[in-house]
């Protein structure tokens, strides 16, 4: 079973990064439960292992966090429902792209609870839709937005890290990076979408959605000293 933990406030990213370090090493270990845990940041980015610097455009308007995730730059905010997974990778096939195509399945399989189709494209990392009201791209097909990105790491076949999906933030906030190394295309939010939709009503369906891709069904983790409730 998964523990399910949601954090209330917005959560430091360091401390962040060592509790789910920690967390991994504890379930490698044997000691603890696979966890899904859902926080908020305040603003940030962070520069995944292929991060370049030509793409933080705007070095000095957020603090910049680089990490040993994949991928490249992200922005982290309010509005955005970060959901870091610490699951064994190992028991589940021990497939690296098996599982980074169940995370994307995982965050379609959400999307569609609210009517929002979403997309994989070669070559893109993360999660899209199409915006056939935008003008349409150069070579003559349908602009697409990012809604969510997706960035692991695995220790000792343990994940952490996890992936994001864009709720309410303040999509300008996106502006001080080349978000993910993608220029031709821009990022969107299921409000800036027209939808009445805040965290609580995400955090239901991403539940609901855990439960159809990975098998499995969450659990609420009790309430104890180690549950991370850091705030600022």
């Amino acid at each position: 079973m998964v523990e399910w933990i949601v954090t209330e406030g917005l959560t430091d990213y360091r401390t962040a990064e060592a509790w789910m370090e920690a967390r991994a090493d504890a379930i490698a270990r044997g000691e603890a439960a696979e966890c899904i845990w859902l926080v908020e940041h305040p603003p940030l980015y962070s520069a995944g292992t292929s991060a370049r610097p030509e793409d933080l455009t705007d070095p000095d308007r957020f603090p910049v966090y680089p990490t040993r995730r994949g991928g490249q730059y992200t922005y982290h905010g309010p509005g955005q429902r970060v959901a870091y997974v610490m699951l064994d990778v190992g028991t589940r096939g021990r497939d690296v792209r098996r599982f980074v195509q169940a995370l994307e399945a995982w965050v379609i399989t959400t999307l569609e609870a609210f009517n929002v189709t979403g997309v994989i494209r070669e070559g893109r990392v993360g999660v899209w839709v199409e915006r056939p009201e935008k003008p349409r791209q150069p070579d003559g097909t349908i602009a697409e937005d990012k809604i969510a990105a997706i960035g692991i790491r695995l220790r000792k076949w343990i994940s952490f890290h996890g992936i994001s999906i864009n709720v309410e933030p303040d999509l300008s906030h996106f502006d001080g990076i080349v978000p993910c190394g993608i220029r031709e295309h821009g990022v969107t939010s299921l409000v800036d979408l027209g939808l009445p939709v805040d965290l609580p009503d995400v955090d239901v369906a991403l539940r609901s959605s855990f439960a159809k891709v990975f098998g499995d069904s969450p659990v609420e983790a009790p309430v104890t000293e180690a549950t991370p409730v850091f705030t600022t």
